[in-house]
């Protein structure tokens, strides 16, 4: 049969020759084109200078550890279940006695204001919105009661604050007392930092805060004035909780950290705060095990995003061992988990496999680089998206429903066995 083929007429032609309005905004345009974390991250590294961006980007050593733990993520394979109404789906429950509207938060992340001068001000309002938590970093560029301001009239806000226990153990404890006052209603102490880690990529770019103007960064700067601009134009870059500094970060970090830290510190701290009490940075089950003996509100299975010890243990692969170790205790803490989470697929994975909760770190710098408050936003928009979507095609309607047959992490790293002597 042959095909009759004609001249089309304008009428037939009308309905396919729809243009989409313009988008005025190049920062609109520039986040709507983002789909994907991976997105961001790339318009990220497009609009920030070497040295900031690569102070998020980067890790430890041969940045082995986050390397595997995305690895782990990406290792997932899911089982869905068929013929479920998905219509309606909830991703809200309870974190430490109180709603989160998703099962993550923002973790705390320091010298925030120099990847994008809006800094822990748009993450925390961004989140407060999200109904979401946020974390506070002892080395944040916003002061504890800056964001508690700025957060004050967006839904009941939930802030947190991180804390490193530092050498000066009386500056910390002012620390403590102007959060509880300023309303952070838990506190989440990092233990896996006795000493800095070696994080070569800040060595190279001879990281300093604040940011030195040498002819390596005048050079870097020439494509990306848009950050120079800001940067130059606005409050100077310092610690809100600390004395100012000029240094590199690795020498900073080494003048704080404290070596002799044990479990008699930690008692101490607990004492101190009147809120939940959480700790971050455990990378074994016996640790866990101790952890939730000595009565903490959540443990988090962490590794710092692979910034501390390299080749540390995979905290996604460590979570189904401690929720095996702890099923059928009469009182246990929350298990949170961190370290390589980039997509809601992730989250979901995490909740599957027994996470009450999960932490963001670099997905919501990217996010901040790419584009300030609205680039957070979309990050949790993000986010936001892909869990829904993966639980619908799971087959569930509430976390609750997620379990342990849902996913299913395939091997990639088998340890050898031991030799006997």
């Amino acid at each position: 049969m042959t095909i009759q083929r004609q001249i089309p007429k304008l009428r037939d032609l009308a309905p396919l020759m729809q243009f989409k309005k313009p988008t005025i905004s190049a920062k609109k345009r520039r986040l709507e084109s983002a789909l994907t974390i991976e997105d961001l991250r790339r318009i990220a590294k497009r609009r920030t200078p070497t040295a900031p961006f690569d102070y998020c980007d980067g890790s430890a050593e041969g940045e082995i550890s986050i390397m595997r733990a995305r690895q782990a993520w990406r290792d997932v394979e899911f089982h869905p279940s068929i013929l479920h109404d998905v219509a309606d789906v909830s991703t809200a429950w309870d974190v430490l006695g109180k709603p989160v509207a998703l099962p993550f938060g923002i973790a705390p992340t320091g010298f925030t204001r120099m990847m994008q001068t809006e800094g822990e001000i748009a993450g925390s309002t961004a989140a407060a919105a999200a109904g979401i938590p946020f974390s506070l970093s002892t080395m944040a560029t916003t002061s504890i009661e800056d964001i508690a301001r700025a957060t004050v009239d967006v839904r009941p806000a939930r802030n947190w604050f991180q804390l490193y226990l530092w050498k000066e153990r009386e500056r910390s404890m002012g620390l403590l007392r102007r959060a509880a006052e300023a309303g952070f209603d838990a506190l989440l102490v990092t233990v896996d930092v006795p000493v800095a880690g070696a994080r070569l990529r800040d060595r190279r770019n001879g990281m300093s805060i604040p940011p030195a103007l040498t002819p390596g960064t005048v050079f870097d700067a020439l494509p990306r004035p848009a950050w120079w601009i800001s940067f130059l134009t606005t409050e100077p870059l310092a610690f809100a909780s600390l004395d100012r500094w000029s240094g590199t970060v690795a020498e900073l970090l080494n003048t704080m950290f404290d070596p002799t830290v044990t479990f008699k510190d930690l008692a101490w701290i607990r004492d101190q705060w009147p809120g939940k009490f959480v700790v971050k940075g455990v990378q074994n089950l016996d640790d866990a095990v101790k952890l939730a003996e000595f009565g903490v509100d959540a443990i988090i299975l962490s590794n710092h995003g692979g910034r501390q010890l390299d080749r540390a243990p995979i905290p996604f692969h460590l979570l189904p061992d401690v929720v095996q170790e702890f099923k059928g205790a009469p009182t246990k803490p929350e298990l949170w988990v961190d370290t390589g989470i980039l997509s809601g697929a992730d989250v979901v994975a995490a909740v599957a496999l027994g996470a009450r909760f999960t932490l963001v770190g670099r997905a919501y710098l990217y996010g901040l680089m790419a584009g300030g408050r609205e680039g957070v936003d979309r990050t949790i928009d993000i986010l936001r998206a892909e869990i829904e979507r993966t639980m619908r095609l799971l087959g569930v309607n509430r976390l609750e429903d997620l379990h342990p047959g849902h996913v299913t992490q395939l091997e990639r790293l088998v340890p050898r066995p031991r030799s006997r002597h």
